[in-house]
């Protein structure tokens, strides 16, 4: 007993100081993962963390709805499948067919589908909102995408075409940044900073400046410091959540997956901005070449500054000018189309009309958020017959030209009216009423005189991005009317004779190829601007690796002209499209070619948004022959120099 006693008495002291020696082993743990996890939550990868995380925070009570509504594991599923997804006997007629109870099963889950569309458009549209940066730049994709997104979601995503990005404030965040990366005061190196952007972006934006010394006009475009590890997270965010609509069936797997990709490519493109700085300084070297189309097309790019440019921040040269997309608004004002939706969004659903029956609807190997084909459509109606019929009897080019032949003729009768009455009315010989009208309608006369230059403006851009891709193998493959500017002379903007120069900027988003993928393009692109046969168009598609479920060469032919040809009458015929689909498909688009694909897709938009059908393969055949030419002639000198026995 006394044994036993003192034996506890030994222990209780032993468990007591091994109680607390663990408490306070707990206590430290907790305290040291708690200070570890604080420490975490603030670096880049915590933070991007904690972003991943408020996304499907606000994201799962969405994905939990449709797949508690439609997901055939769902237990509501399970219980109703007699209701909702499944024919009933009840409502079954003796003789109907296993094709009749099919249909009625889509027309329900349909049903069902469009209900949870309509009550979750909103929810997602105001988390994009709450998110804001890359959520706000891919709404604005998805508005305008030929993806299959359902009609409730685009007209919510269609809202941020017309909101200006928001922008972040000068002095706390943008002045630290730019004293940081330039490693001294600003007030050192420019004379003056406006603190209100002149542009914004989701990962950065731009300010007027003038450098101190020279008084030269610049613009610095500041990359925001958390757009580095925001970017990132978003895009990882983006992409398991499409992997969840493709599960739903919102969107196509295979289209969703190629868009997804470019998507992601192109975004993490643009945060390298070192990258961006020496695309830039090489297609301004470019230009100045007397050889190159620059100066005889009038078109310019900014200078960089290499000493005040950084990993996050390009300064280069002012040009002063607004955005190309006001001139083309205005443009298509005049011709009588809505520009409420965003000029953007106009070129884009110009282009992608023009293209989006030429592959099918499913299984689609396709370029991204600008190819992803939507599903087919019936698109039989009077109008479409009428189109079908007019473009029978005269062509495409025909029809645009009578357009723009009649609202030239409107608005030069216009212009010659307001120089009449202005005339008469210094001498006052005409109605005090008839001089207001004439004063309202003075832009008519600048209207007139710039109607001539954008058609004008147009074959510029485009034999520009052709020497880009086939000369110097460097190009801007996102050429939309934000990244063009109308840049006027400042001593000569009063003169109603001088046309302005066009400027392009933002080469966040280039593509280089090399000589072999070139010559491969330009051999594509010479065969459809020389009118070359089915086989001879279908050979060259295959050499540069496309491939199809049938290999028909006939689609391979009518797939080119589709893409880098001017859009011909029978393109009006959806029947047309119908057929080329049942008799092939694409299963895999060449790289090399996607890019070249979606700056001509891009140009030519803007070209059809203004009533014009340029042929991209004949503006670009210049260029493409000169591509051969060197390539031809660069392999025979190789051949020579080793025959001769010569190392080079």
């Amino acid at each position: 007993m006394l044994r036993t006693s003192m034996k506890s008495s030994a222990v209780i002291p032993f468990a007591r100081k091994l109680a607390r020696r663990t408490a306070i082993g707990l206590a430290g743990t907790t305290l040291a993962g708690g200070t570890a996890v604080a420490v975490y939550t603030h670096t880049e990868s915590g933070l991007g963390l904690k972003r991943e995380i408020d996304f499907w925070r606000n994201i799962t009570p969405v994905v939990w709805d449709y797949w508690w509504n439609t997901s055939f594991s769902s237990p509501k599923i399970i219980f109703h499948s007699g209701e909702l997804f499944s024919w009933k006997k009840e409502g079954k007629e003796e003789g109907q067919s296993e094709e009749y109870e099919n249909d009625a099963k889509k027309e329900r889950r349909k049903k069902v589908l469009q209900s949870l569309h309509e009550k979750n458009a909103p929810k997602i549209f105001q988390i994009m909102l709450d998110l804001g940066g890359l959520y706000i730049k891919l709404g604005q994709v998805l508005s305008v995408t030929a993806l299959p997104i359902p009609e409730e979601y685009r007209e919510r995503f269609r809202i941020l075409q017309s909101n200006v990005p928001g922008h972040e404030d000068f002095d706390s965040v943008i002045l630290p940044t730019l004293e940081k990366e330039l490693k001294s005061p600003v007030r050192d190196i420019f004379e003056s900073i406006e603190e209100t952007p002149c542009g914004a972006a989701s990962i950065g934006q731009a300010h007027r400046a003038v450098l101190k010394g020279t008084k030269e006009p610049v613009v610095i475009k500041v990359q925001y410091p958390d757009a580095k590890w925001q970017v990132p997270a978003d895009i990882e965010c983006v992409g398991q959540f499409l992997k969840v609509c493709v599960w739903f069936g919102v969107v196509d797997e295979s289209a969703s997956k190629l868009s997804y990709e470019e998507f992601s490519r192109q975004f993490l493109a643009e945060l390298d901005y070192e990258a961006e700085k020496e695309n830039l300084k090489e297609v301004y070297e470019s230009s100045l070449d007397p050889r190159a189309p620059y100066l005889e097309k009038g078109v310019v790019l900014p200078r960089v500054f290499d000493d005040f440019c950084t990993k996050q921040v390009i300064t280069m040269t002012y040009l002063p000018g607004p955005k190309f997309e006001e001139e083309v608004r205005q443009q298509l004002a005049f011709l009588g189309i809505d520009t409420k939706k965003g000029i953007k969004s106009i070129v884009q659903d110009a282009h992608r009309r023009d293209v989006e029956n030429a592959t099918n609807q499913t299984n689609q190997a396709e370029l991204g958020t600008e190819l992803a084909m939507s599903p087919n459509k019936d698109q039989s109606s009077w109008k479409t017959t009428a189109s079908r019929i007019i473009g029978n009897l005269i062509s495409v080019d025909s029809m645009f030209s009578l357009v723009r032949l009649a609202r030239r003729i409107m608005v030069w009768s216009t212009a010659t009216s307001v120089k009449t009455i202005q005339s008469a009315a210094f001498y006052n010989l005409v109605p005090s009423t008839w001089e207001e009208w004439a004063n309202e309608r003075q832009n008519a006369i600048t209207h007139a005189a710039q109607m001539n230059w954008t058609q004008d403006a147009v074959h510029a851009l485009l034999d520009v991005h052709g020497h880009q891709i086939f000369n110097l193998g460097l190009f801007n493959a996102d050429p939309h009317p934000g990244n063009i500017l109308v840049v006027q002379d400042p001593e000569l903007q009063h003169v109603s004779t001088s046309h302005p120069k066009i400027g392009l900027i933002d080469y966040g988003q280039c593509k280089r190829l090399t000589p072999h993928e070139r010559v491969k393009v330009a051999k594509l692109i010479l065969s459809i601007a020389d009118k070359e046969p089915d086989e001879v168009i279908a050979n060259h598609f295959r050499d540069m690796g496309i491939q199809t479920k049938n290999d028909s060469t006939r689609f391979l032919a009518e797939f080119g002209r589709l893409m880098f040809d001017s859009f011909q009458p029978k393109h009006l015929d959806h029947s047309w499209h119908k057929e080329l689909h049942k008799e092939d498909r694409v299963l895999y688009f060449p790289k090399e070619l996607s890019m070249v694909y979606r700056t001509a897709l891009l140009l030519r938009g803007l070209a059809m948004s203004l009533q014009l059908n340029p042929s991209v393969g004949e503006v670009w055949r210049r260029h493409a022959q000169d591509a051969v030419r060197l390539y031809e002639t660069d392999r025979s000198s190789l051949e020579t120099d080793e025959s001769s026995g010569i190392v080079v």
